[in-house]
C-alpha cells in the first residue's frame, strides 16, 4: 500500500527542480507571470471596464441626439443626416485601426455593447428608440450600432473606441522582458550564492573524509560568512585534536620504546640463567610489545609532512615483496602496469606493509599483492589478499575503526587494532580510498584506491 505514495513522492521529486537555480527561476518566473497577470486583471477592472461604463453614456446621448435631429426632419432627409453624422464621428475618432471587418469583438468590447443595451433599455425615452439594439462592423473595424426609428433602421458609427485585443503584442513583449530581466537577475544572484556554498560542501566533504580542508574567505553576506567561520573553526578544532592524539600517541610509544629495550637486554644478559622456553616466551613477548608500540608510531606518523614524488605502484609491490622474501615469506605480485603516481613513498609503503603484515597474520597463504589503473582512467589502485578465512560482512565498516579488531583476531595474533585504520588515513591523505571486499572461504581483499590527480597533481596537505 505504500509503492503508491513513493511513487507520487518520486514523481513530485521529479518535477521539482532539486538545484537551487532551478527552483529560484521556476518561483521568480512564476511570480513575474502572476504579476503580469494581476497588472492585467487590475488594468481592466479600474480602467478598462469603468472607461467602458463612460463611453457606454456618451453613446446613449448620442442616440438622444440623433433622435432629436431625426425628428426635426423630413423624412427625406433623414438618411443624409445619419451620413453626416457617422462622418463627423470618424472625424473625431481618427485614423486608428480597427478590427477586421468580421473580427468577434474583444471582451472590453462586449462589456461595453452590454452597457450601452443596459442603457437603453433603462431609459422610457430611449426604450422606443433602441428597444434591440444590434452591433456591427464598418469597413473601417469599427463598431456600428443599429438604432431604429419610425419603423426606419439608422446606423450610427462608433469607430475606434476601444483597442481590439486585451492581450496586446506589447503587453506580451513586456511579460517575457520582465521574465528575461528576473530570471537573469536571479541567475546573477545565485552564482554569489552558489560560490561560497560549493567551498562550504567541498570542505565538509573533505572533513568527512577525514582530510583537513583549506581555509574558507569569510566574507560575503552575513550568513554565509558565519557559516564560513563555523567551518573553519571546526577544522582548526579538528586538527588540533588529531595533532594532540599523534602526539601523545608518538610521546607514549617513544616512551615505552625504552623499557623495552632494557627488558629486551635483561633478557639476553639472563637468558643462560633461565628455562628456554620461559627465555623464548618473554622474547616473543617482548618483540609483541614493541611491535604493537610500532603501530602506535606509524598511526601518530601518517600525518608527517612528507614530499610527494612520482613513483609507481608495481615498484612499490616489487619492494614489498623482496623485503617479504627476506623474511621467508613469499609473495606473489601481480602488477597491472598502473602508470606513475605522485605519492608519498614512505606513508604508502608503511601502509600496504600494514596489508601484507594483517594478511600473514590474520590470514593464510597465499598471500598476493596486485596493482591495476587503465592510464585513461582518473584512478589506480593495489591490493592485497589472502587465503584466509576473511572477516565477517557485517565487521568489514568496524575493523577501519583506530583499535577495532575482527572476530578471528581477536583470537590470533596480538595486536592493537591499528593497522586498518593506518592503511585507512594514508589513503586519505592521498585522496583515496580504502576498499574491503571479503567473501566466505575467500580470504579479504584489501584495495587502496589512489586518484590519479589531486588539485594541482600533488597531494592533500595535512
Amino acid at each position: 500500500m505504500s509503492a503508491p505514495a513513493g511513487s507520487a513522492t518520486g514523481a513530485r521529486r521529479a518535477r521539482w527542480p532539486r538545484s537551487l537555480l532551478g527552483r529560484q527561476w521556476l518561483l521568480v518566473a512564476a511570480l513575474v507571470v502572476l504579476g503580469q497577470l494581476c497588472a492585467a486583471w487590475v488594468a481592466r477592472q479600474m480602467v478598462l471596464r469603468p472607461r467602458a461604463e463612460q463611453v457606454a453614456e456618451g453613446v446613449a446621448r448620442h442616440v438622444d441626439a440623433l433622435r432629436a435631429g431625426l425628428a426635426a426632419l423630413p423624412p427625406a432627409q433623414r438618411a443624409a443626416f445619419t451620413d453626416a453624422f457617422n462622418r463627423r464621428a470618424r472625424q473625431l475618432a481618427g485614423t486608428a485601426a480597427g478590427a477586421a471587418p468580421g473580427a468577434r469583438p474583444s471582451p472590453v468590447e462586449r462589456t461595453f455593447m452590454q452597457a450601452v443595451e443596459r442603457r437603453l433599455a433603462a431609459d422610457p425615452d430611449r426604450a422606443g428608440v433602441a428597444t434591440a439594439p444590434r452591433w456591427r462592423r464598418d469597413e473601417a473595424g469599427g463598431l456600428v450600432l443599429r438604432v431604429s426609428f419610425d419603423g426606419a433602421d439608422h446606423w450610427l458609427g462608433l469607430p475606434g473606441l476601444f483597442p481590439t485585443r486585451e492581450a496586446t503584442g506589447a503587453w506580451l513583449m513586456a511579460t517575457v522582458a520582465g521574465m528575461l530581466l528576473a530570471l537573469a537577475a536571479a541567475w546573477w544572484l545565485q552564482r554569489h550564492l552558489h560560490r561560497p556554498l560549493a567551498r562550504v560542501v567541498a570542505a565538509a566533504r573533505r572533513i568527512a573524509r577525514g582530510q583537513p580542508p583549506p581555509l574558507l574567505p569569510e566574507e560575503g553576506p552575513e550568513e554565509l560568512a558565519t557559516v564560513s567561520r563555523s567551518i573553519n573553526a571546526m577544522a582548526r578544532a579538528l586538527a588540533r585534536a588529531d595533532h594532540d592524539r599523534a602526539l601523545m600517541l608518538a610521546g607514549v610509544s617513544h616512551d615505552l620504546r625504552t623499557p623495552l629495550t632494557k627488558l629486551r637486554l635483561g633478557v639476553e644478559i639472563a637468558q643462560p640463567r633461565l628455562d628456554g622456553d620461559l627465555a623464548a616466551s618473554m622474547a616473543r613477548s617482548i618483540d609483541e610489545m614493541d611491535a604493537i608500540v610500532g603501530q602506535f608510531l606509524d598511526f601518530a606518523r601518517v600525518g608527517e609532512a612528507e614530499a610527494p614524488v612520482r613513483e609507481s605502484l608495481d615498484a612499490l609491490a616489487d619492494a614489498v615483496a623482496q623485503a617479504q622474501a627476506d623474511h621467508g615469506r613469499t609473495v606473489r605480485v601481480e602488477p597491472g602496469g598502473a602508470p606513475p603516481l605522485p605519492l608519498r613513498p614512505q606513508a604508502l609503503r608503511r601502509a600496504v606493509d600494514n596489508l601484507v603484515e594483517n594478511a600473514w597474520r590474520h590470514g593464510a597463504a597465499p598471500v598476493v599483492l596486485r596493482t591495476g589503473g587503465a592510464a585513461q582512467g582518473s584512478a589506480a589502485w593495489i591490493e592485497v589478499q589472502d587465503g584466509g578465512p576473511g572477516i565477517a560482512p557485517q565487521d568489514l565498516a568496524r575493523v577501519r575503526e583506530p583499535f577495532a579488531r575482527g572476530g578471528a583476531a581477536r583470537s590470533g595474533s596480538p595486536g592493537a587494532g591499528l593497522g586498518l585504520a593506518i592503511v585507512e588515513r594514508v589513503a586519505r591523505a592521498h585522496g583515496g580510498t580504502l576498499e574491503l571486499h571479503a567473501a566466505p572461504g575467500q580470504g579479504l581483499r584489501a584495495r587502496i584506491v589512489l586518484p590519479r590527480e589531486n588539485g594541482a597533481g600533488g597531494l592533500e596537505k595535512d
